[in-house]
């Protein structure tokens, strides 16, 4: 069941995909997003829509077709790069280093990160599905510093109590857990409920 925004308006949230592996993530949240009836508002760099063909059988123009709206990465003027713009939050699936290293240094040169820019100024959620093995010193660096503020860093790591079956299942292990972030109760999502001692 889908919480609705304030006087009944559909909820709101911004999801980029950045060019890290894992493209996977910020498509099947798009589609329970989607199901759930949630306004998305959706930005895919030019290495994430190259990412998006190397790892995935979905097409560009499939994607975006996914969200409720779609902006170029270079749209510096859309909607979404001001804080008046109202949203509930804002959710980059996967982020790569990169953008995690622009948005934890203020360097907005594309419209996720001004995005996630004008998240974070506004005390929105901002939730980073961070993908990168092993993590140096200066990825750790950046997610403290973003951590700090308020932002939340969820790498896509996997539950096993679940007994996946296939990759699908390891993925909606992620995504389920992002849409609990913002109180979307989705009737697939599987939960822990004790463990039995024998």
């Amino acid at each position: 069941m889908l919480k609705q925004g304030k006087g009944n308006r559909p909820l709101k949230l911004v999801v980029g995909i950045s060019g890290a592996s894992g493209s996977i993530y910020g498509i099947r949240l798009l589609q329970k997003l989607k199901q759930n009836k949630v306004e998305t508002h959706l930005v895919i760099t030019k290495w994430g829509q190259q990412t998006i063909r190397e790892e995935t059988d979905y097409t560009i123009e499939k994607v975006k077709s996914l969200a409720s709206f779609y902006y170029d990465e270079e749209e510096q003027g859309a909607a979404i790069s001001s804080g008046s713009f109202k949203i509930k939050g804002m959710i980059i699936a996967p982020c790569s280093m990169k953008t995690l290293s622009g948005i934890a240094n203020g360097y907005a040169d594309n419209l996720i990160i001004r995005a996630a820019d004008v998240t974070i100024k506004e005390k929105r959620k901002l939730i980073l599905v961070t993908r990168e093995t092993p993590l140096n010193a200066i990825h750790l660096e950046n997610m403290l510093k973003l951590a700090r503020l308020g932002v939340t860093i969820m790498p896509p790591v996997p539950a096993f109590y679940t007994r996946p079956r296939n990759v699908d299942d390891i993925v909606d292990s992620t995504v389920d857990r992002i849409l609990d972030q913002f109180e979307i109760e989705d009737d697939s999502i599987k939960r822990w409920n004790g463990m039995q001692i024998v």
